[in-house]
C-alpha cells in the first residue's frame, strides 16, 4: 500500500489521473510489471492492469449493486459469477444489498460498490483517489481495514488520501507532494514519524 499526502491543490489526483492516461505526462514515464505504458490509451492501461476509483461519481446510482460489478467487467469475457463472489466474499455487505440500487446506500456502502466494481477487472495496481472523503470516523475506519483485505490478495494500493495519519499507520511508503513535485518519501512508519510530517499533516 503507497500513500501520497500534500496541502489540498497540491496535484496528488493529477498526477493520479497522468498515471492512468487522463492526462500528459510533461516529463518521466509509467510503467506496470516492468512495461513502459507511457503512450497507451487509459482503455489499454486497464487491460494492462491498472484500476482507478476517483473520489466522485464512481458508482452508478441507478443500476443495483450487482449490476454496478457487472459493469466493472466490461474487459472479461469468462463468466462473472465467480469473481462476483469472490467480491462478495471481501465486501460481505454487498452480497446483502446485490439487488439494491446503489443510490438508496450509505456513503460508505456506495464506496465499498466502487472498490468492488474496480477489483472486477482483476487488476495488479488498484489507485484510490480519497477513499474515505465525506465519511464518519467509524466509516473511515472499515473503509481502511477493507482496503488492507485487498492489498493482502496481491493487488497493490496507490491512494491519495486526506486522512494522512490512518493512511500512513496502513502504508507499506508514502510520499508528500508540494506543488506536483514529490518532496520526501520513506515508509509509512517513518513518515508517520517525521517531525516535519508531523506538524505538517498530523497537526504536529
Amino acid at each position: 500500500i503507497v500513500a501520497i499526502l500534500g496541502p489540498n491543490g497540491a496535484g496528488k489526483s493529477t498526477a493520479m489521473k497522468a498515471m492512468l492516461g487522463l492526462l500528459s505526462l510533461k516529463s518521466g514515464s509509467v510503467s506496470i510489471d516492468g512495461n513502459d505504458i507511457s503512450s497507451l490509451s487509459p482503455q489499454d492501461r486497464v487491460k494492462r492492469g491498472i484500476s482507478f476509483v476517483p473520489q466522485t461519481r464512481n458508482v452508478f446510482t441507478g443500476l443495483t449493486v450487482r449490476e454496478n460489478l457487472e459493469m466493472g467487467a466490461f474487459l472479461r469475457n469468462e463468466d462473472l459469477n465467480k469473481v462476483i463472489d469472490e467480491i462478495y466474499e471481501l465486501f460481505p455487505i454487498l452480497s446483502e444489498k446485490k439487488s439494491q440500487f446503489v443510490g438508496e446506500l450509505s456513503g460508505g456502502q456506495r464506496q465499498q460498490v466502487a472498490l468492488g466494481r474496480a477489483l472486477m477487472t482483476k487488476p495488479s495496481v488498484l489507485m484510490l483517489d480519497e477513499p474515505t472523503a465525506g465519511v464518519s470516523p467509524k466509516v473511515m475506519d472499515d473503509l481502511f481495514s477493507r482496503i488492507i483485505q485487498v492489498g493482502k490478495t496481491g493487488v497493490g494500493i496507490l491512494m491519495v488520501e486526506q486522512n494522512a495519519k490512518q493512511a500512513l499507520a496502513i502504508a507499506d511508503r508514502g510520499y508528500v507532494m508540494v506543488n506536483g513535485e514529490n518532496r520526501m518519501e520513506g515508509s509509512g512508519k517513518d513518515l508517520l514519524n517525521n517531525p516535519n510530517v508531523r506538524k505538517s499533516f498530523l497537526g504536529g
